[in-house]
C-alpha cells in the first residue's frame, strides 16, 4: 500500500472540548462531506451496494463480457441469498490463456489436514467447508472476434443452513474496510487508539448502532498489523513533507520581509533545530490595528490533515462590519505552550497593544493560554461557537425534545439579567433531564464566558452578530480551499489581507427614513453600515415612552411590553448618557433607549463622544478618492423620489389609474432587471435600494 501524493486539505477540529475521546463536533455541512465520499466509494467499487438493478439466479448460457463481471454477478446473487463464493481453479491454454473459471460456494470442498506445529497446545481452528456443491463454472469463447464467457455448468443446492441478512454481511467476503475508513483508521490508530476504541468511534462517527460497520474488530485489526510497516514508511515520509514544505514556507516569509519591509513574522524550532511553529502579519493588518484593534478574534477551528498543523487567524471588525486580517499562526500542537507563544508573538506584531476584548472557542488551554499572556483583556467565547455545538451535543438524547430544547435554548442565550439566567437555566436542565450531562455541566462551567446577561458589558463591536460569523466563513472558503502546498496557502492569505481589493460596496447611498436633525447629521459622520445600524435604533426609538425620575433619570418602557423598562441616566453637564441595557458599551453606538432620551431633551446632534473612531467614516480602509460618489448618490435619489411622489399622487385618483402605473411600473422593472450593469455606482445603489425596501 503506497502513500499517495496528497493534497493540504483543511477540516475543522472534531475534537470535543469535553475532553471525551468518544465525543466528536459534527459542524454543519459535514453531510455534504459525507455524501460526495459516499458517491465515490460508491463509484469505486461497483458491488451490490451500488448496483440497483436486480440480480435474477444465474443460468447455463447466460452469457457475460467478461470473467470479472460473471464474479461479481454470482456474488451479488450470493449475498442476497444467505451464502458467499471464492474462485476455485482455473484452466489455461497457450491459444487461450485463461478458458475456463471456476466459482464455488465459500463451504465447497474440505480442508485438508495441516501439520499440527511443535507446540505442546496447537490450536483446533474449526473449518467451515462442508462439501457444499453449489458453484458456477464459466468457458470462454470467441465469437465474431470479441471474446465472451458463457456459464457452462450451475448448480444452487446447498448442503448447509443459508444465512440471514444480519449474518451474511458479516462473512469475510462482504466485509470490506473502504479507502475512508482505511485513512480513518490508521490516523486514529497513529494517535494511540486501540483498536477497540476505533471500533467505537467509526461507529458514533457514521452514527451505526454497536456491530453494524461494514467490517468487525478483526478486519481492524489485522489491517492495523498489516499496515503496521507501511504506516512507519508513510509516517517518514510525510514528516519529511512537513519538514520540507515548512522550510520553504519560511523561506517564502523571508522573501517577503525583503521585498515588504512592513511584513513581519517570526518562527521557533525544537530541539533538533526543525521549524516548529510560524507565525506572520503584514504593515495593512498592523495599522488597521491601531484602529480596529479594540476587539479581535482569535480563530483556531481548522487543521491541516497533511501537515498537521494547527491554523489561529486572529480577526478583527473593520467600519463597514467586514472581517479584516490582523495576523497568522501555524502550530505544531495546541498546548498552552504554543498558544501563549502565539498571543505573545501577536501583541509584538501589534506593537505591544492589547485588544480589549478577545474571542475564543471554547478551548482550555486557549483559555489558560489568554489568562497568562493576556490578563487585562476581557475574554469571550463566540455564541456562533457555542451554538454549532449544541446539536452534536444535544440531539440524539433528546430526539423529537430536541427543537423544544433549541428554541429555549436561544431565548437564555439573550437573556439580559444574570439572576434571569440563572434561574432559566435550572429551570431548563431539570425539564429536559440533562443535570447529569457532561456537556451541560461544561457549558455552565463557561458561563461567564458567552451568555449575552455575563458579556453585556463588554465591548465586542459587533463581531458576535451572525453577519460577521458568516463574514469569517467567507474568509474562510477564500484561503482554505484544497491546496497543494503550505505556498499557495500564504498566497491566498496575503491577497485576502490587501484591503486595497476590497470592494466599494459599503459606499452605498444611505437613505434617510425619519428626517429627524439627529439621523441627517449621524449619516454624515458614520459609515452606511454604522450608520444603519443606528438608524434602525432611531426609527424603534419613536415605540418607547419615557418617565422622568426625581433625580433626573429616566425610565423607558415599550409602548406595548409593560413588563421591562430600562433606567436612562442623562448628564447634561457633560453630556453623558448611560443606559441599563449597556449597548453603547457592547457594540459602540447608542442604543434605542438613549436615543429618546435624547430626543425627549431636544438633541438635534448626538454628543461626539458617541461617535467613536472605529464606526466613522474616516476611519474607512477603503480609500476615500472619490467623493463625488456620495453626492451624484443624493441627486439620483432626490430627483427619483420626487417624480415616484408626483406618480404615486396621481395613480390613487382612480383604481384605473393605480391598476396602469401598476402594470407599467412592473414592467419597467423586469426590464431593468434585465439591463446589463456597466457602471459600479449603478450596481451598488441598486443592491442598496433593494435590501432597504
Amino acid at each position: 500500500m503506497a502513500m499517495k501524493p496528497s493534497n493540504n486539505i483543511w477540516i475543522r477540529r472534531q475534537q470535543c472540548p469535553c475532553g471525551d475521546w468518544k465525543c466528536y463536533i459534527k459542524y454543519e455541512g459535514d453531510d455534504q462531506v459525507s455524501v460526495s465520499s459516499q458517491h465515490v466509494k460508491t463509484e469505486m467499487i461497483p458491488s451490490s451496494s451500488s448496483s440497483s438493478e436486480a440480480v435474477f439466479t444465474p443460468y447455463v448460457g447466460q452469457i457475460f463480457k467478461s470473467d470479472d463481471d460473471a464474479f461479481e454477478y454470482y456474488s451479488n446473487f450470493a449475498r442476497k441469498n444467505g451464502f458467499s463464493i471464492r474462485k476455485a481453479r482455473s484452466t489455461e491454454s497457450q491459444s487461450l490463456g485463461i478458458y475456463r473459471r471456476d466459482f464455488v460456494c465459500y463451504r465447497s470442498g474440505f480442508n485438508q489436514p495441516r501439520k499440527k506445529a511443535n507446540v505442546e497446545h496447537p490450536r483446533e481452528r474449526k473449518s467451515v467447508r462442508c462439501g457444499c456443491d453449489a458453484k458456477l463454472y464459466l468457458t470462454k469463447e470467441i465469437v465474431d472476434g470479441v471474446t465472451q464467457w458463457y456459464v457452462s455448468q450451475f448448480s444452487n443446492v446447498h448442503n448447509h443452513e443459508l444465512l440471514e441478512d444480519d449474518q451474511v454481511r458479516l462473512l469475510p467476503a462482504y466485509r470490506k474496510i473502504q479507502e475512508a475508513d482505511q485513512e480513518r483508521i490508521l490516523l486514529l490508530s497513529k494517535a494511540g487508539f486501540p483498536v477497540n476504541r476505533i471500533v467505537k468511534v467509526l461507529e458514533l462517527e457514521k452514527g451505526v448502532q454497536p456491530g453494524h460497520l461494514p467490517f468487525i474488530e478483526k478486519d481492524v485489526r489485522n489491517f492495523v498489523r498489516t499496515c503496521k510497516k507501511t504506516v512507519q514508511e508513510n509516517d517518514a515520509l510525510l514528516s519529511e513533507k512537513r519538514e520540507n514544505d515548512t522550510l520553504e514556507f519560511l523561506e517564502t516569509c523571508k522573501a517577503m520581509a525583503e521585498r515588504d519591509p512592513d511584513f513581519i513574522y517570526d518562527y521557533t524550532t525544537d530541539e533538533n533545530e526543525k521549524v516548529e511553529n510560524i507565525a506572520w502579519s503584514y504593515g495593512n493588518s498592523v495599522r488597521a490595528f491601531t484602529v480596529f484593534g479594540d476587539v479581535v478574534s482569535f480563530d483556531t477551528t481548522y487543521r491541516s490533515i497533511t501537515y498537521g498543523l494547527l491554523l489561529g487567524v486572529w480577526f478583527g471588525i473593520d467600519s463597514h462590519g467586514k472581517a479584516i486580517l490582523f495576523g497568522c499562526v501555524l502550530l505544531q500542537d495546541e498546548s498552552s505552550h504554543s498558544l501563549s507563544w502565539a498571543l505573545q508573538t501577536f501583541v509584538r506584531f501589534m506593537r505591544g497593544r492589547h485588544p480589549q476584548t478577545i474571542l475564543t472557542d471554547i478551548d482550555s488551554g486557549l483559555r489558560d493560554a489568554i489568562v497568562s499572556e493576556l490578563p487585562n483583556t476581557k475574554h469571550v467565547i463566540c455564541i456562533w461557537h457555542v451554538l454549532s455545538k449544541i446539536s452534536s451535543w444535544f440531539s440524539l438524547p433528546l430526539g423529537s425534545k430536541y427543537a423544544d430544547f433549541k428554541a429555549e435554548f436561544d431565548m437564555l442565550c439573550h437573556l439580559e439579567s444574570i439572576e434571569d439566567f440563572e434561574h432559566q437555566w435550572n429551570l431548563l436542565v431539570a425539564r429536559f433531564g440533562l443535570v447529569s450531562d457532561k456537556h451541560v455541566a461544561l457549558l455552565y462551567s463557561y458561563r461567564t464566558f458567552w451568555p449575552f446577561s455575563y458579556i453585556r458589558s463588554y465591548f465586542v463591536a459587533r463581531m458576535v452578530t451572525a453577519e460577521f460569523s458568516q463574514s469569517l466563513e467567507s474568509f474562510f472558503k477564500r484561503i482554505l480551499g484544497t491546496q497543494t502546498c503550505l505556498q499557495a496557502f500564504f498566497e491566498q492569505v496575503t491577497n485576502a489581507a490587501n484591503f486595497g481589493n476590497q470592494t466599494r460596496e459599503s459606499m452605498q447611498y444611505s437613505h434617510i427614513k425619519t428626517c429627524m436633525p439627529i439621523e441627517e447629521h449621524a449619516r454624515t459622520v458614520l459609515t452606511p453600515y454604522a450608520f444603519h445600524v443606528l438608524q434602525h435604533e432611531i426609527v424603534l426609538s419613536m415605540q418607547y415612552e419615557t418617565t422622568e425620575m426625581a433625580s433626573g433619570s429616566h425610565l423607558v418602557r415599550h409602548y406595548k411590553k409593560m413588563d421591562g423598562e430600562y433606567l436612562v441616566i442623562w448628564i447634561p453637564d457633560d453630556e453623558q448618557i448611560h443606559c441599563s441595557c449597556k449597548e453603547f458599551e457592547h457594540s459602540g453606538i447608542l442604543c434605542r433607549h438613549s436615543l429618546r432620551v435624547l430626543l425627549v431633551k431636544n438633541y438635534f446632534q448626538l454628543p461626539d463622544r458617541y461617535f467613536l473612531l472605529r464606526w466613522r467614516l474616516e476611519s474607512s480602509l477603503v480609500p476615500f478618492d472619490e467623493h463625488n460618489l456620495q453626492d451624484s448618490s443624493v441627486d439620483y435619489a432626490q430627483a427619483f423620489h420626487a417624480l415616484a411622489s408626483n406618480l404615486l399622487t396621481e395613480s390613487l385618483i382612480s383604481k384605473e389609474r393605480f391598476s396602469f402605473v401598476h402594470r407599467e411600473l412592473s414592467g419597467i422593472l423586469e426590464r431593468v432587471r434585465s439591463m446589463p450593469v456597466t457602471d459600479e455606482y449603478a450596481l451598488n445603489l441598486a443592491a442598496n435600494n433593494v435590501s432597504e425596501s
